[in-house]
């Protein structure tokens, strides 16, 4: 190896890089104000990697008042308030010195009127028929009054209670109503706008909220503080738009202005947690009300019952169906010959399923008012065959 070459060529990188240095040097001295202007370092740091998530901006939250707007001024018209009038008498206790040993007695005391606002509802059709829920017009022996937008009152005339659910159809004589356009609840999604309308508490008319459907397939026990009515409802939809007691039987409406459900309980125990029954249950109930000539009475056999499942029946050495606790007098069941402790297994050859607790009811409800029907009954381990008309029966 020649070494004298080697140390030769090692001496001219030397001075190449003195020599660089030196004018980079002179350079800087010379015009140090704008040396490092030249080089874009902070384009090295300052770039962030693209992304194709977009922050919402003032024209979305337009939109999204707009969207809201539109859909309140749509369907105001078409939602209204429920109201009760029941005369109550108040009681007293009494204290009598003469009779020792009942000296206090409860007397009837003056009688009172209670006029109040209780619920909300929407109308389903031009001619007066009107979705709430069954909680809000439970009380039989009171009188309803419906309050629309333009502040007309009607009194309820007919109250259709569905036996299956927390839903009512009831009847105003009115004509040239704004029915509410119905959704289709199997297309809603989580997340989904949901737009709540209603009179909560009984005060505040027209009373609008907004939040999203938060949950659905939820199973709730519903009431009401009014009437002391509970009941266990499946497959509700969740929503964090704010609903209160009063609300029951408002809409819940989607972005398009259509009703996709029907707003009915809260939760005592959280904040802002809502719930609706599907507006698919509401027009399975209209449905079923067309079918049966849209009479306000539906078919009944008059017996009460619980289903008994098919482990239930193994146990107990009976068989699968709805046991009768008791027959009620002249109906058509009594009239036919079921009695208290039968079980009824078949009606026109279709089975009761002891695992469904509304089988019995689901079947009599396909039926119609005056339609003659076959039930099978088990009694004492035979199966015995009744035939009976089915009559009609509101409340």
């Amino acid at each position: 190896m020649n070494w004298k070459n080697v140390h030769l060529k090692s001496l001219i990188v030397v001075v190449a890089v003195i020599i660089l240095a030196a004018a980079v040097t002179q350079q800087y001295l010379s015009n140090k104000d704008t040396f490092f202007s030249s080089w874009n370092f902070s384009s090295l740091f300052s770039q962030s990697p693209k992304s194709d998530i977009k922050t919402p901006g003032p024209q979305g939250v337009v939109y999204q008042e707009s969207v809201v707007t539109k859909v309140v001024e749509d369907t105001l018209p078409s939602v209204v308030t429920i109201g009760i009038s029941k005369t109550t008498t108040d009681s007293r206790v009494e204290y009598n010195p003469f009779d020792p040993f009942s000296p206090f007695r409860v007397a009837p005391g003056p009688q009172r009127t209670i006029e109040q606002n209780i619920g909300s509802g929407f109308i389903v059709s031009d001619d007066g028929l009107i979705i709430t829920n069954k909680h809000v017009v439970l009380d039989t022996e009171a009188k309803y009054t419906v309050l629309t937008n333009d502040q007309e009152q009607y009194e309820v005339q007919q109250i259709y209670r569905d036996p299956l659910n927390d839903l009512a159809i009831v009847k105003i004589d009115a004509t040239n109503l704004k029915p509410l356009p119905l959704g289709d609840s199997t297309k809603i999604k989580l997340g989904q706008m949901a737009i709540a309308i209603g009179t909560p508490l009984g005060e505040f008319q027209n009373t609008v909220t907004v939040g999203v459907v938060s949950g659905l397939g939820r199973g709730i026990t519903a009431g009401s503080p009014f009437e002391g009515f509970v009941e266990e409802l499946d497959n509700v939809i969740q929503t964090d738009a704010a609903i209160s007691p009063g609300n029951s039987g408002g809409p819940l409406l989607n972005s398009s202005g259509r009703a996709v459900g029907v707003n009915t309980a809260i939760a005592d125990e959280g904040q802002n947690i809502g719930f609706a029954i599907p507006i698919n249950t509401v027009k399975e109930l209209i449905q079923s009300f067309k079918n049966q000539g849209s009479n306000f009475e539906r078919p009944y056999i008059g017996v009460r019952y619980q289903m008994v499942d098919s482990r239930t029946a193994i146990l107990n050495g009976v068989v699968e169906g709805a046991y009768v606790e008791s027959v009620v007098e002249n109906s058509p069941a009594d009239l036919a010959g079921i009695q208290a402790d039968d079980i009824i297994t078949e009606i026109d050859g279709n089975k009761l399923s002891g695992e469904d607790e509304d089988s019995l009811a689901k079947t009599i409800l396909q039926k119609k008012i005056g339609d003659r029907v076959q039930i099978k009954v088990w009694r004492n381990d035979e199966i015995l065959t009744f035939n009976l008309t089915l009559e009609g029966f509101s409340g």
